[in-house]
């Protein structure tokens, strides 16, 4: 890799506004207090508000994830945002397969691909992009058939796709920039990318003809693998698919007494109904109001739970009447009763 292109180094921890020994939890928190700020739906300025939110999702899907982040942490501290940055050796050379089988680097016709678009930043694609098939920087290969025949090498790239683009599906415009490592030239093209409704996490989309091109030969296809935005406040649900989860925090009268209160969903607040008696963890189902399932035709379930919220400081009037309830009330918080 000492012929690559360089990029911008990304500190991710400055991104999150946290320090380099920052626990999971402060990690967590700082993400979501940001994501919340800067997510499209609710600030001001949408197009800054997009590419900050994108900008902390990536630097979350690094610093949130245990394995990405020793990875990224073994560069060192000693790197400043936006200086120039070469990936170390090793970390960029992926020998991906297309269907041709195995291929082999070829040094003087070898060439990067960047892809622009995807909602990742050359950074991150070069230290964790494209695992499979080559990724954000992929190296080239010649194909072990002769010349003029069989295809060029397919690509792979990640794609951040938020919530929203799962619920209504999108189209986006993706840039890919060729580098020649023989000649030192580079090449640009745009294309655009349909996003289907009810896309999941790891699935690839396939974009014929966007590969490696090589002369005398068919091009390959580029594939973009789907990695879902984190969201500040909706969680994708394991093992039910199309469900999401959500946190409702409630008084604890509320839960006592049962109450209506407004939840917060995909397309805006809804009203829920919390019964008497509702404890904390209890789970309350929206049906319809989770993401796209598979068939097409039917949503998944959006799943409330239910945290007791308890006030922190009360007035003398407040802490007068908790202690009339505390002196009648026949609850036994440790007997389970």
């Amino acid at each position: 890799m000492a012929g690559a292109m360089p990029v911008e180094f990304k500190d991710y921890y400055a991104v999150l506004g946290v320090p380099r020994g920052a626990s999971d939890e402060e990690i967590k928190r700082a993400f979501r207090r940001l994501a919340r700020e800067f997510h499209p739906d609710v600030a001001k300025d949408k197009r800054g508000a997009e590419d900050r939110f994108k900008e902390i999702n990536e630097a979350y899907e690094v610093l949130g994830q245990p394995e990405n982040r020793r990875k990224y942490d073994r560069l060192g501290a000693n790197w400043k945002a936006g200086s120039e940055f070469r990936p170390p050796p090793g970390w960029g050379a992926r020998r991906g397969r297309g269907r041709q089988g195995h291929g082999r680097m070829d040094q003087e016709a070898g060439g990067e691909f960047h892809f622009g678009g995807t909602g990742f930043s050359d950074f991150f694609e070069a230290l964790f992009g494209g695992r499979a098939r080559g990724g954000g920087v992929f190296e080239g290969f010649e194909e072990s058939v002769g010349e003029g025949r069989g295809r060029g090498r397919d690509l792979e790239s990640d794609m951040m796709v938020a919530l929203d683009e799962v619920l209504h599906g999108s189209v986006r415009t993706i840039t890919q920039q060729r580098g020649n490592g023989r000649e030192g030239r580079s090449e640009a093209t745009r294309f655009q990318v349909r996003i289907p409704p009810g896309v999941r996490e790891g699935q690839r989309i396939r974009v014929a003809g966007k590969g490696e091109h090589r002369p005398g030969s068919l091009p390959g296809d580029l594939y973009l693998r789907v990695r879902l935005a984190k969201h500040p406040d909706f969680r994708v649900r394991e093992g039910g698919e199309g469900d999401l989860t959500v946190d409702l925090p409630v008084a604890p009268w509320e839960a006592v007494l049962g109450a209506t209160v407004p939840v917060q969903t995909l397309e805006g607040p809804v009203s829920l109904r919390v019964p008497p008696g509702s404890k904390a963890g209890q789970q309350l189902r929206l049906r319809g109001r989770g993401l796209p399932r598979g068939d097409g035709g039917t949503r998944g379930d959006l799943y409330v739970v239910i945290g007791i919220e308890m006030p922190g400081e009360v007035g003398e009037e407040e802490r007068h009447l908790w202690e009339q309830l505390a002196a009648r009330s026949r609850f036994q918080a440790r007997s389970g009763r």
